[in-house]
């Protein structure tokens, strides 16, 4: 057997034993999860600093306090999130138990991300353990430092055979899809997304995808120009562009142009100085076949401001293009790094349309003080998230899903519904051996009489949704 296969059979054969399973278990190991974060920080922060340029107190805002939270969130509701739930009932099944009962699927495989190593592939970890999984971790191998330091505290920390690590590119990654899993939630490019979507489907295994796209951002005439590029640069070009949900392009009227550079520019200079290369706050390109990519999407393109690159230390400066045509190479796959392209459209209009034209992004921004604009971008087009004068924020949300829709994705996680897509929700009905004469009216042989019936108990459904939650509760009062 190949090391993925025997991490994926201890997995499998750990999960089995039931141990997963109760509450208690269940937050015990969310609490070591925790601890670790605590106790390990530095070893955390340093592996980032060294595949991603970024400082401890980046980290610390962007990966480990988020986790943190989302881990307190977790153990507080696990409870009610984990108990059954009464549903409407109809005048058939007045007197039997009816609910909801969420259960552990059973085997998750987590295919992490490299550019919030902790964030992206403990966050799905948290909902894996809080369902009651077993769970294959793979950390993306292009964080090398990081995905090291996975493999080496989580198996401290949590239960090594039910929660195992695999590192590895590639290679490793094709051979842990080749194992039978029973849910499979991956972060990263479409490309790879439907590889993985291919694969699971040989085993007909539901998916989680948590891709990306050209999110845009529509700056309107109407609207505070100074805080709609400050929230904008901020957005952009935090972790050097290399965010999922990074606004990928601004659209907005050609009159506006010249006043956002120039005020992108003071913020950026607010943010990162005159120089952002030795600026503590800025980040770097994760290695050089991703420096070179973006590099290549200057070709055709029109530089405001940036532009200055050290390919040796992967560093590419907060970057605007200007008056960028949609037929120019940046604008024909998703950019993730620090080019922000500028469009002109005439108008909200020609904003919905241009944004209609392309795949349904992951995100979509819109900066205007006016409501009737914010409500046409809203009701008009489709994306994953869509966030009103500001930009990255809804992320932090744990009460709000967070996933794609189309090309950048399908299903969604953080808090409940992190839980709730890595359960099966089962549909359950407990029905007593009496009062037979109730059933009559589904037995042969079927007469007008019967069908009588069946659509009145059906007329009768809305009527009897207060009554019916009593029984529900005295059930499981008494099991």
């Amino acid at each position: 057997m190949s090391r993925e296969q025997q991490a994926v059979a201890r997995a499998r054969k750990a999960f089995n034993t039931g141990r997963s399973k109760p509450l208690e278990y269940r937050i015990i190991q969310l609490k070591n999860l925790k601890r670790m974060f605590y106790e390990k920080q530095k070893m955390i922060s340093d592996a980032i600093k060294k595949d991603l340029n970024k400082s401890v107190e980046v980290t610390q805002l962007h990966e480990t306090l988020g986790i943190e939270s989302e881990i307190d969130l977790t153990i507080r509701k696990l409870k009610d999130w984990a108990a059954p739930r009464p549903v409407e009932k109809n005048l058939l099944t007045m007197s039997d138990t009816v609910y909801v009962h969420p259960e552990p699927l059973g085997v998750v495989l987590i295919i992490g991300a490299w550019n919030y190593p902790w964030a992206v592939t403990v966050g799905p970890l948290i909902g894996a353990i809080a369902a009651g999984n077993a769970a294959v971790v793979k950390p993306s191998e292009v964080c090398v430092h990081t995905a090291k330091v996975m493999e080496d505290l989580l198996p401290i920390y949590i239960d090594k055979e039910l929660y195992p690590v695999v590192t590895g590119g590639v290679p490793e990654t094709q051979e842990l899809l080749r194992q039978r899993f029973d849910h499979i939630f991956y972060t990263g490019n479409s490309m790879v997304g439907k590889l993985i979507m291919e694969a699971a489907a040989k085993n007909l295994t539901p998916v989680t995808l948590e891709l990306g796209g050209k999110s845009p951002c529509y700056i309107d005439k109407n609207c505070d120009i100074t805080i709609a590029c400050r929230r904008t640069a901020w957005g952009k070009y935090t972790n050097c562009g290399q965010t999922c949900i990074a606004p990928d392009y601004i659209l907005c009227e050609p009159s506006m142009q010249d006043r956002i550079i120039e005020e992108i520019k003071k913020a950026l200079k607010e943010f990162y100085t005159d120089n952002p290369k030795t600026c503590a706050d800025y980040g770097r390109i994760i290695n050089q076949r991703h420096f070179k990519r973006i590099i290549n999407m200057l070709d055709d393109c029109t530089i405001a401001a940036g532009g200055e690159n050290d390919e040796a230390n992967c560093y590419i400066a907060p970057t605007l293009l200007r008056d960028v045509k949609p037929e120019a190479k940046v604008m024909q796959e998703e950019i993730f790094g620090p080019l922000l392209p500028i469009i002109t459209v005439s108008g909200v209009d020609e904003a919905i349309e241009f944004i209609n034209k392309g795949e349904k992004p992951l995100a979509l921004y819109v900066f205007s003080s006016d409501n009737k604009v914010i409500d046409r971008i809203r009701d008009e087009t489709s994306s994953g998230g869509f966030v009103a004068n500001d930009c990255l924020v809804h992320y932090s949300i744990s009460s709000l899903p967070f996933g794609g829709v189309g090309n950048s994705g399908m299903g969604c996680y953080h808090g409940k519904y992190s839980f709730d897509q890595l359960s099966h929700l089962r549909g359950c009905l407990i029905k007593k051996l009496n009062m037979e004469g109730v059933n009559n009216v589904r037995y042969p042989p079927h007469t007008p009489k019967n069908k009588h019936l069946f659509l009145k108990s059906r007329n009768l459904e809305q009527q009897t949704c207060s009554f019916n939650k009593t029984p529900m509760k005295s059930y499981f009062s008494v099991v």
